[in-house]
């Protein structure tokens, strides 16, 4: 998944949290949803790695250009 020059949004469905985590951990990718896709807050940052984006949008995320912002959302 890490070969593509993209980085966007990823999802994974497991019943396994831990290969969740490490998933969500390992993706280079600006949302990793997690037992669920395209469900997230408002509030949460939004934005991709690579060529999915140049920083985040809304919130303090925004003034942080420089990290690698990842959002994890989790299904249960």
């Amino acid at each position: 998944a890490n070969d593509t020059e993209y980085g966007l949004a990823s999802g994974v469905f497991t019943k396994d949290i831990s290969k969740a985590l490490y998933v969500s951990e390992t993706t280079e990718c600006g949302h990793c949803f997690v037992n669920t896709y395209n469900k997230t807050d408002v509030a949460a940052p939004f934005g991709g790695f690579k060529q999915s984006g140049f920083g985040k949008d809304i919130g303090k995320e925004a003034l942080n250009e420089y990290l690698k912002t990842k959002a994890v959302t989790i299904g249960y």
